[in-house]
């Protein structure tokens, strides 16, 4: 339970670090580079978060898992499946999260799935970096070539979202 508590406290603030992306050229004996916009898919998402067990305390951490299962609402219309590992320490409220997950739906218009990559640490209850990004080459049909980050910011119990990415042009 005080793992679930600590995961719920970091899951409450968002200090996710944003970047603007920027396109490389393709790797092609072409002249032209290949043109990228930038766009922000915004949105909410529902999340429901089970225990899939438990490791060994051990002095100094408590590592557990959780299966993530999410509903993406908005300019991203999506479900996602993934694991979620934490590692609590001794000292209350410090801890970290790793987490995968595989997002399936419809973004910006096109359909296909990627896997969004999770970190997060917290110290003595204060949210430290929190960083998710889509996995380099992980977009599917419509979805090839999609890079990007997303920010989460949570109020109340409420789930927001924002994607910045970029996607080759349509065929």
């Amino acid at each position: 339970m005080f793992q679930l508590s600590v995961l719920a406290c970091a899951l409450t603030v968002c200090t996710a670090l944003t970047s603007n992306l920027t396109a490389q050229a393709p790797k092609s004996t072409t002249p032209m580079k290949e043109i990228r916009m930038t766009t922000v898919a915004k949105g909410t998402f529902d999340v429901k978060l089970a225990p899939l067990g438990e490791g060994s305390r051990a002095e100094g951490w408590a590592p557990s898992r959780m299966s993530l299962n999410k509903q993406f609402q908005g300019d991203l219309e999506a479900t996602s499946q993934g694991e979620m590992m934490t590692a609590m320490s001794d000292v209350k409220g410090s801890g970290g999260y790793a987490a995968f997950e595989r997002v399936q739906g419809t973004l910006g218009g096109r359909r296909g799935a990627f896997t969004l990559q999770h970190h997060g640490v917290m110290t003595e209850g204060v949210p430290g970096e929190w960083i998710v990004v889509v996995v380099p080459d992980s977009g599917t049909e419509g979805l090839k070539g999609l890079v990007g980050r997303m920010t989460i910011t949570i109020t109340g119990k409420e789930h927001a979202y924002a994607l910045t990415y970029s996607l080759p042009k349509a065929p």
